[in-house]
């Protein structure tokens, strides 16, 4: 039923490749091999600009970053380095809101795991998944939570359950688009909270590696600002996963 669905859809309604313009596919076979999906760990901070290669052996972040609230952060793909990137991002979260284009780039993030040794049985042991959320505005402007949908088809792929609805957003807040480090700080503040509705809902995060999902890390400031409400909520470690990293 759901191939002949898809068939009808692709049939009405045919994709397009955002690289080349080729029918058949979002992403098609070449233009995903001119992508430079990242085979190796990178810190949470930078070295002249760029995000700091771990050296071998150091996981999730170097000694100076020891005390940032996240974990670590998994990345497959630079932002600024190919306009293909930038543009797979764009047409997920603006209009025309291609929605389904969340297996494609959840399947670069898991090449990503693979080929960086990352996806391994000990990583993802009591671990869960939880989007970034957004506030009822924006879902009610584009229709679903883009980090929600990545997470769903990453969960499908690495086995790892996803956590919904219990990180929530709960302050609209002003884009963080053009705003500087402390001011994207300052936005955020206070922003997000852990919506406990039952005893069930607090025993999902309780003692567990977080994996926190999103499209794009910028600062960081969003992804620390969430990863500090999901320790209060007893999550025992919070990484971030996302597609893309500026810088």
């Amino acid at each position: 039923m759901d191939k002949s669905k898809d068939f009808l859809l692709d049939l009405l309604f045919p994709k397009f490749c955002l690289g080349c313009k080729k029918e058949g596919t979002y992403l098609c076979d070449d233009c995903r091999g001119l992508l430079d999906i990242s085979e190796f760990g990178y810190c949470l901070c930078e070295a002249n600009g760029q995000p700091k290669r771990l050296l071998e052996g150091h996981v999730g972040k170097c000694s100076i970053c020891s005390r940032k609230e996240l974990a670590g952060l998994y990345f497959a793909l630079s932002y600024k380095e190919k306009t293909l990137t930038r543009n797979l991002i764009y047409q997920f979260k603006y209009k025309p809101y291609l929605k389904d284009l969340a297996k494609t780039l959840a399947s670069i993030i898991v090449e990503h795991l693979v080929i960086s040794g990352k996806n391994t049985n000990d990583i993802w042991e009591n671990s869960v998944l939880v989007p970034v959320p957004l506030d009822s505005k924006k879902i009610k402007d584009r229709g679903y939570n883009q980090s929600e949908e990545l997470a769903k088809e990453l969960s499908v792929v690495l086995n790892v359950p996803v956590v919904l609805n219990v990180l929530v957003k709960i302050k609209q807040t002003d884009s963080q688009k053009g705003l500087s480090k402390t001011e994207r700080e300052k936005n955020l503040q206070g922003a997000f909270a852990i919506k406990s509705c039952s005893t069930s809902d607090v025993e999902q995060l309780s003692g567990k590696k977080v994996f926190l999902v999103d499209d794009v890390y910028t600062t960081g400031s969003t992804m620390t600002e969430c990863a500090k409400t999901l320790k209060t909520g007893g999550a025992k470690q919070v990484w971030g996963i996302c597609l893309a990293r500026e810088g």
